[in-house]
């Protein structure tokens, strides 16, 4: 049952998007916030402390949980489903992105602006039209791959405890992950932690992204192609596989200046087409269903795969000399 699980969960997201009350990540970074109070130290050794204990702890809540219900009768499935359900971010994506896309279309750049850090941490205060909608394709690029096709990768790969664990690594590296002055050092091991754990999710959705081009008029050898050739330029080593394939499958150009906590970057261009704007934005909203539905059948299938029953022993053949 747990190919049937996996995709109950993503169902449920596709349903009812997050949990509105009582959100077992918002509860995770509540603990993770007071356990941060007694591990911080300006080292790389406190933060492997404090990332490593967090990441065990849910994924031994995940297991806990999933034992329980295998107890009460629910099956393990049951708490597959309701972990992944939790995990999964899809529908809250691609809202707040056509929540921005809307805005913009009718002129509310500032309202824009508002939507905008629920979708990226990036500056909005200074972003103009094509800032903002170049920011909502490139969220909805990296996030299809964070918010969905992990959390669906690590429940084929290991089950509740898989996606308990990998949602807490998430949730770190958003929390402490970046570079400030403060975390520089303490948030390495979260932030190096949630590259290690993104690594396989970016390259599905890279490939799935090719393989759905078509939804959205794009072509699947462009796709790749332009997969291949950029999404090694981006700074991240998983952000830049969605996002350049995103922007292939688009026929967008995405990448150029950006400003995080006051600090102005310039990302490497990805992609060769015009800037995006509002459409796109939509586009690339069903870009994403279209790819987390893909990684939803192909995650449930290898699930399923790895919990069949083995086959019985033949019971044929040459009988027993005795």
């Amino acid at each position: 049952m747990s190919g049937a699980a996996l995709a109950g969960g993503y169902a449920a997201d596709v349903l009812f998007g997050d949990p509105r009350r009582w959100h077992p990540v918002a509860g995770f970074g509540n603990v993770a916030v007071a356990v941060e109070r007694a591990t911080y130290g300006p080292t790389r050794a406190r933060g492997v402390l404090h990332a490593a204990g967090l990441v065990v702890a849910a994924a031994a809540a995940g297991e806990v949980l999933a034992r329980a219900a295998a107890r009460a009768g629910a099956g393990r499935g049951s708490a597959l489903a309701a972990i992944l359900w939790a995990a999964l971010g899809g529908r809250s994506l691609t809202g707040a992105a056509r929540r921005l896309a809307t805005c913009v279309e009718l002129g509310d750049l500032d309202g824009a602006r508002a939507v905008l850090p629920s979708l990226c941490g990036r500056d909005p205060a200074g972003l103009d039209e094509p800032g903002l909608c170049r920011a909502a394709v490139e969220s909805v690029a990296e996030n299809t791959s964070d918010a969905v096709v992990g959390a669906l990768v690590w429940g084929a790969i290991a089950g509740p405890a898989g996606v308990a664990a990998y949602r807490a690594a998430n949730t770190l590296d958003a929390m402490v992950g970046h570079r400030s002055e403060r975390y520089a050092a303490f948030g390495w091991a979260a932030a190096r932690l949630d590259d290690a754990m993104n690594w396989p999710a970016a390259r599905l959705t890279a490939a799935l992204t090719a393989l759905c081009a078509p939804v959205v008029g794009g072509s699947m050898r462009t796709t790749a192609r332009i997969a291949v050739a950029d999404g090694g330029k981006h700074p991240s080593p998983n952000a830049g596989r969605a996002e350049a394939a995103f922007a292939g499958a688009l026929g967008v150009r995405l990448g150029g200046p950006l400003t995080y906590g006051g600090v102005a970057e310039l990302r490497p261009v990805l992609g060769h087409g015009r800037a995006p704007g509002s459409l796109d934005i939509h586009r690339a909203t069903r870009l994403s269903w279209a790819v987390g539905a893909g990684a939803a059948c192909l995650c449930a299938a290898v699930r399923a795969g790895r919990t069949l029953p083995a086959p019985r022993p033949w019971a044929g053949g040459r009988r027993s000399a005795r």
